[in-house]
């Protein structure tokens, strides 16, 4: 079965093909004939896979637990051998038809088996669950239920509402100062008092706040209902009529932790809004929370402070977190691991564990390995205390015998203690005498008594008394582990026991409910990120993945975080997305039903001038403090005269849009030029991770990413952008700066989507450049209030030229000596004649080194190489003027001539590095051992076509009616003139050997004899866009 791998649920479909019909069909006849009557089906049945073996019988990928991590070997061979799950139904079927009429085993003679895409493979799992569902009596919470089935009061479960209300919600590190929680309460009179009940007057986090208890309004008047005719939604302001309620604040401090660095809490640095923490007072208390938060909002920080301050207040409850991907989820989860939860109570369930950017393994199994290596750790320090108490070894053997110990001689002892201190009145020195475990606090980075202050003493002996305490309650939570002899057992305990916080994707808990009932799993609070993204049945499945206690569920807080104004639920099924409404989720379901929500309100992530181009769809929307302050977000950006810009491109040779294969769009003028606009950028010194490109469709994205493999990836000035990839993937995401190509020519299509258009215009921080149609997109209604801002500024990309280096020094709103660029073609050129430059400045850089010479003696000869030159320098009739150097590093960059020199060459998309840097790398690797080797590559190859890229470096444009004899030479030029040698220097400057120069003068006969009406002529396939670059005679 090769080296696919498989896992379990998986389906695969086995089918028997009858290959010996050789008649070809045109297309009407093949169109009346059914499918298997067409590609030669006999039969197809499905299976699913329960496990994989290798060829020497070995258990491949264990789901069971059954196989230890440090047991598990890599597979042997290439044969696989699957055991599989058939449908039951079928073969009865099959097995009575072959005993009746004598007819063939289908099941063994099978000749093509198939695998369904990975993503499909969850639908049989969750059919199996919404069966389960059907055929259980479970129910939703009471005070859900109203709600979920759309009748009934919208506001029933908002937390006003519902009992048991938090009175006293401690929010730890939510807070930066006292005048930061004023004004999270504007409309609230806050008084701040001591844990004495007298008034504070300098207030210091963390704070208790008592909430003032929920009243029914006296008059409820509502505002602005309006319906939007595009979705269908009603909104809904609720003005509420009230005197100015009273909030009482607890400053306290907290007890001490403990002595050492890894004791101390971690916290927050967020600076949350008014609207952020009334997400937060809601999710803490029970009901139905939902968030709108707009993109750049803190969605997440936001989730994650409310997971925080519920850990806290209720530490005995469970919380289930979900979410719609892998990469939220991770993001999300990351966040967490930076809070003051232990990360022994952090669970990571499904595929997507191993892209956590993390040292920890939070996996079931990685979890349960820290866990028995903690069990170590703690009992060598138990053993180290018994040394320092005098007691004998034995009571650290295992967790049993440290519970005894800790009751027997650690707790006694520190109540003698106690008891001691009390009875001394006061004295200063008596804690210092009497604490009973000071020799095993001894390695403590600093001093725990001063012996000065009685209350400051006992609080460090107190807080090295939580050390201990917690270092037995934490070898009481491994005694599981220690009882427990298999690794599934283990991990299951720890799933269903001993996690707080379990995190999983929507898919894995739709694929794993039944397991967690049969584990008995348990949860009190379930939060969902990127809810608008998720179908309603799979945000359904989450609420019900535990069994119901007394027939009443336990389930006590549903928070639901998302944003209906971005992309809905993907359905592919066009009947089941617009007769159904199946890609409405239960969010945007509840929005529109009137169920009261938070909208955050500030951005944090663009600058004020991106974030107009989205935040005109949403209410209130503005911008932080942040943004609106930090030097990043006022200067410009280099190179480049604006911030954001529409960059209209024509027809490429001809063509516009073209459609391959159905519905797999290209366009390749918009990619050619969005390649070299980030060669652009590349070349001033932006760093590659910090630049993505998107795309509307899948067809332009394998587009771009097959030209910036060939022009880019294995290039040490240019590398690979952060991600090449569709709009509607990078939801969720944010970069720097976005290229974005719409590819579309002749229809607007799926864009005229306004959701899809405030993704698309959300994801830049500091720069967003968008290539399109103008003509077409400037009619669309839709789109009309984007493509204004956007239109206000030219259609032709404007740069500055001057700039060549980042950061820029200009401020936002200077533009500078702008130029604007006529096209894709001025383009190349541009970044072709900055590329020569650098190569050549980095060369002679590289030579100074080389030689020996000083700084001082290189500044007379390096105005051999002169200025960057002004923008008409750059452009000569419409061709680019050539290079020396330029064939060398073309070369390089193509991977021809010196080719085998770039495998050494370290790529630099995640390293920063300046141009000359990078163009230095490029140019030591040209001009080392394989120097003779590409001499020797030009000399052989003496054809009257010669293949020769005159235009080198990244633009790839050719050059006609250039003889053999002068292109072989140039290319014999641009090895020679790096083989320089020392004895012709003089004056403090480099001079070349006289068979450089002779070959210098024909190099320049060249440039003399191109023509200026030079163009590319060669046509382009849309299949296959990138071609070879060929000079004709």
């Amino acid at each position: 079965m090769g080296r696919t791998r498989k896992r379990e649920h998986d389906v695969l479909l086995f089918s028997v093909v009858d290959n010996t019909t050789t008649k070809v069909l045109d297309k009407e006849e093949a169109a009346k004939l059914s499918v298997p009557e067409r590609y030669g089906l006999v039969y197809v049945r499905g299976c699913e896979i329960v496990e994989m073996r290798d060829e020497g019988n070995q258990l491949m990928n264990d789901f069971t637990g059954r196989v230890k991590r440090e047991d598990w070997k890599p597979p042997q061979g290439e044969l696989r051998t699957a055991l599989i799950s058939l449908d039951s139904a079928q073969y009865q079927i099959d097995m009575n038809a072959m005993s009746q009429t004598g007819g063939e085993d289908v099941y063994k003679t099978f000749n093509l088996l198939m695998r369904r895409k990975p993503k499909e493979n969850n639908f049989k799992a969750i059919l199996e669950s919404i069966r389960d569902l059907m055929n259980e009596d479970c129910i939703v919470p009471e005070w859900l239920h109203d709600i979920f089935l759309g009748y009934g009061d919208p506001a029933a479960a908002q937390w006003h509402n519902m009992p048991q209300l938090l009175d006293v919600v401690d929010f730890k590190d939510t807070f930066i100062d006292a005048q930061h929680l004023v004004e999270s309460f504007p409309s609230n009179e806050v008084q701040f008092l001591t844990p004495n009940g007298e008034e504070d007057n300098d207030p210091r986090p963390p704070f208790r706040v008592t909430l003032p208890k929920p009243t029914k309004p006296a008059k409820v008047r509502s505002l602005n209902r309006k319906r939007n005719g595009e979705d269908g939604e009603i909104t809904t302001k609720t003005e509420i009529a009230s005197e100015k309620a009273k909030i009482i604040v607890e400053s306290y401090v907290p007890p001490d932790p403990g002595p050492y660095p890894q004791d101390q809490p971690k916290h927050n640095s967020v600076r949350f809004t008014p609207v952020q923490v009334g997400a937060i007072i809601s999710g803490v208390q029970p009901g139905l929370t939902m968030v709108v938060g707009p993109p750049g909002t803190g969605k997440t920080d936001t989730a994650v402070q409310i997971l925080n301050v519920l850990y806290h207040n209720c530490p005995s409850q469970r919380t289930l977190l979900i979410t719609h991907s892998n990469q939220a989820l991770n993001d999300l989860f990351e966040k967490i691991m930076q809070r003051d939860v232990p990360a022994r109570y952090l669970l990571r369930l499904g595929q997507g564990e191993q892209e956590l950017e993390t040292e920890l393994d939070f996996s079931r199994q990685g979890r349960v390995n820290a866990m028995l290596s903690r069990r170590l750790e703690l009992l060598a320090e138990v053993e180290r205390l018994a040394r320092t108490l005098n007691i004998p070894e034995d009571a650290a053997y295992t967790c049993e015998t440290a519970a005894h110990f800790w009751l027997l001689h650690v707790l006694s002892r520190w109540e003698e203690f106690t008891a001691v201190c009390e009875g001394s009145q006061g004295r200063p020195d008596v804690v210092k005498e009497k604490f009973p475990f000071k020799e095993y606090f001894k390695d403590s980075p600093q001093q725990i008594f001063g012996g000065v202050s009685y209350a400051r003493d006992m609080r460090s002996a107190t807080g090295c008394f939580r050390h201990l305490k917690t270092m037995f309650q934490e070898l009481e939570e491994c005694r599981a582990f220690e009882l427990l002899k298999s690794t599934a057992d283990r991990a299951n305990y720890l799933m269903a026991k001993q996690a707080k916080i379990v995190a999983m994707t929507c898919t894995h808990a739709a694929l794993k409910r039944r397991d967690f009932l049969q584990l008995g799993f348990k949860y009190d609070n379930l939060l969902m990120e990127e809810s608008a993204q998720i179908l309603e049945i799979e945000t359904f499945i989450p609420m019900l993945l535990q069994r119901q206690e007394d027939g009443r569920p336990r389930l006590k807080r549903c928070i639901l975080i998302g944003d209906h104004h971005q992309l809905p639920p993907v359905v592919k099924n066009m009947a089941f997305q617009k007769y159904s409404h199946m890609d409405q989720s239960l969010f945007t379901r509840f929005v529109r039903l009137g169920v009261p929500y938070v909208e955050l309100n500030a951005q944090g992530r663009a600058r004020p001038s991106i974030a107009k181009l989205y935040n005109w769809r949403y209410r209130e929307l503005g911008d932080l403090k942040y943004v609106r302050e930090e030097k990043i977000f006022h200067m410009a950006n280099a190179g480049f005269a604006h911030e954001y810009q529409l960059i209209d491109v024509p027809d490429f040779e001809g063509r516009g849009e073209s459609e391959p294969n159905p519905w797999f769009y290209q366009n390749l003028g918009e990619a050619e030029y969005v390649v070299s606009v980030f060669q652009y950028m590349r070349l001033l010194g932006y760093p590659a991770n910090k630049i993505s490109i998107l795309s509307t469709y899948n067809g332009q994205k394998h587009l771009i990413r097959d030209v910036i493999e060939r022009r880019c990836a294995n290039h040490p000035l240019f590398g690979r952008p952060s991600k090449v990839t569709t709009v509607d993937r990078f939801q969720g995401q944010q970069n720097d700066y976005i290229l974005l190509s719409l590819v579309r020519t002749r229809m607007v299509g799926h864009l005229r989507d306004v959701r899809r258009l405030v993704v698309a215009m959300s994801r830049a921080r500091l720069g967003l450049y968008v290539f399109c149609r103008r003509s077409l997109f400037e009619q669309c209604y839709e789109l009309q209030p984007t493509f204004q801002q956007l239109l206000q500024r030219p259609d032709r990309l404007a740069i500055v030229p001057d700039e060549d280096q980042v950061p820029s020094q200009r401020l936002v709103n200077d533009i500078g000596r702008a130029h604007l660029v006529s096209g894709l073609q001025e383009m190349a050129m541009i970044v072709n004649e900055r590329f020569n430059y650098q190569v050549n400045f980095a060369r002679h850089q590289a030579l100074i080194q080389a030689h020996g010479h000083d700084q001082d003696a290189y500044d007379s000869g390096v105005n051999q190489v002169g200025p960057m030159p002004a923008i008409a320098g750059f452009v000569s009739g419409g061709q680019l003027v050539g290079d020396q150097q330029a064939g060398l590093i073309g070369n390089l960059a193509d991977g021809n001539g010196v080719a085998t020199s770039m495998e050494g060459v370290q790529q630099v998309s995640d390293v920063e590095q300046t141009p000359a840097e990078a163009v230095a790398m490029a140019v030591d690797v040209a001009t080392g051992a394989q120097e003779p080797e590409a001499e020797k590559v030009v000399e052989s190859e003496p054809m009257d076509t010669e293949a020769v890229a005159l235009a080198a470096g990244p633009s790839e444009l050719i050059a006609e009616s250039v003889t053999a004899e002068i292109s072989t030479t140039t290319l014999t030029q641009a090895v020679v003139t790096t083989t320089v040698t020392e004895e012709e220097a003089s004056d403090g400057e480099l001079l070349e050997t006289v068979t450089v120069n002779t070959r210098v003068e024909t190099t320049v006969k060249l440039e003399q004899l191109v023509s200026v009406e030079t163009a590319v002529e060669e046509d382009t396939e849309l299949v296959r866009p990138i071609r070879d670059s060929t000079v004709s005679q």
